[in-house]
C-alpha cells in the first residue's frame, strides 16, 4: 500500500515509538514520518507508507505552526518541565508589554537549539545524549518567525500560537520571550497544529497525496510511453525547474534543466 497520512502524536513517547505502535496495529511493511517531534511535544506528524515515504522532500513544509504554553521563572536545561530544577516568582507583564516582545521578534532570528531538541548529533538525537549526561555543543541556527500571536496571558503563563520555517525551535524562542522580559522561562506545553496547508487530525487521517505536494503540475499526456519506460525526452520551452506529472496510474516527479533535458526525481509512483 502507498500512502500518505496524518496523525495526532501524543506527549510522553518519541516519533519513532509512535510510528512503530501504528506500524504494528496496521500492518505496514514499510513506514516513515518527516518532522521529528520530540517526546514532550505533541501534535501532528506526517506519515508516509510504501513508495510515498519517497515524498517528503517534495511536501509543502516551509511554514510549522505550534500553540505554546510559556512558564515565566520557570528554568531547565531543556526549556521545558522535564528538567525543570527552579521556579522563581517574576512580576507580572502588562499585555502590551507582551505584546511589544512578540513584535520584535519576528522576522528572522539567530538562535541555539537547546541540548534537548530532535537535532542530530553524530547519528543520535540530541535529547538522547543529554538525558545520559553527554556534553556537546550545538551551532547557532536560524528561523524565521512569520506570526506570533498572543492567545491568552495568566500570569505566570503565556498561551501563544506561532508559524515559523522548517527547522526552527519553540523553546528557542520561549526563551528569547523570556529574557526580553528580563526573567527565566520554559516551555509547559508544545503542540504542532499544522504544517503548510495540513492540519493535526483527531485521528488517523488519510491525505490526497497530490494535493500535498509544493510542484507545479505539467500536463505530458502525450508522453506517457517514455515515462513508463524511462526515456530519455526534452522538453523545449519549459521553464527550468521541478515539475509534477500526473498520468491516469502513476504520477512522477521531474526536473527540467537548462538544456530542456528531463531528469527523473521520482518515477513511475503508482497512484493510491
Amino acid at each position: 500500500m502507498n500512502a500518505l497520512f496524518a496523525v495526532n502524536k501524543p506527549r510522553g513517547m518519541s516519533s519513532n515509538q509512535f510510528l512503530m505502535r501504528l506500524k504494528k496495529h496496521n500492518k505496514w511493511s514499510k513506514c516513515g514520518y518527516c518532522g521529528t517531534l520530540d517526546p514532550f511535544a505533541s501534535g501532528l506528524l506526517i506519515i508516509g507508507v510504501g513508495a510515498y515515504t519517497r515524498l517528503f522532500n517534495y511536501l509543502d513544509k516551509k511554514t510549522k505552526t505550534y500553540e505554546a504554553t510559556l512558564w515565566l521563572g520557570a528554568e531547565s536545561k531543556s526549556l521545558d518541565i522535564e528538567q525543570v530544577s527552579c521556579v522563581q516568582e517574576v512580576e507580572e507583564y502588562p499585555k502590551a508589554r507582551i505584546l511589544e516582545v512578540f513584535e520584535k521578534l519576528k522576522g528572522k532570528i539567530s538562535y541555539i537549539p537547546p541540548s534537548f531538541s530532535a537535532k542530530h548529533i553524530n547519528g543520535q538525537r540530541a535529547y538522547e545524549l543529554a538525558r545520559k549526561g553527554i556534553e556537546f555543543e550545538l551551532k547557532a541556527c536560524e528561523m524565521e518567525v512569520f506570526d506570533l500571536e498572543l492567545l491568552f496571558y495568566s500570569h505566570p503563563f503565556i498561551h501563544f500560537r506561532v508559524s515559523v520555517s522548517e527547522g526552527g525551535y519553540i523553546r528557542s524562542l520561549g526563551e528569547m520571550i523570556a529574557r526580553e522580559l528580563g526573567v527565566v522561562g520554559s516551555l509547559s506545553q508544545l503542540r504542532r497544529i499544522a504544517e503548510g496547508e495540513i492540519k493535526v487530525p483527531l485521528e488517523l487521517q488519510k491525505l490526497e497525496v497530490l494535493q500535498c505536494l509544493n510542484l507545479e503540475r505539467l500536463e505530458l499526456t502525450q508522453y506517457r510511453d517514455d515515462f513508463e519506460n524511462g526515456r530519455k525526452i526534452r522538453l523545449e520551452g519549459i521553464k527550468p525547474q521541478s515539475y509534477l506529472v500526473v498520468f491516469k496510474d502513476f504520477f512522477s516527479i521531474i526536473k527540467v534543466n537548462e538544456r530542456q533535458e528531463v531528469q527523473y526525481l521520482l518515477n513511475r509512483i503508482q497512484r493510491c
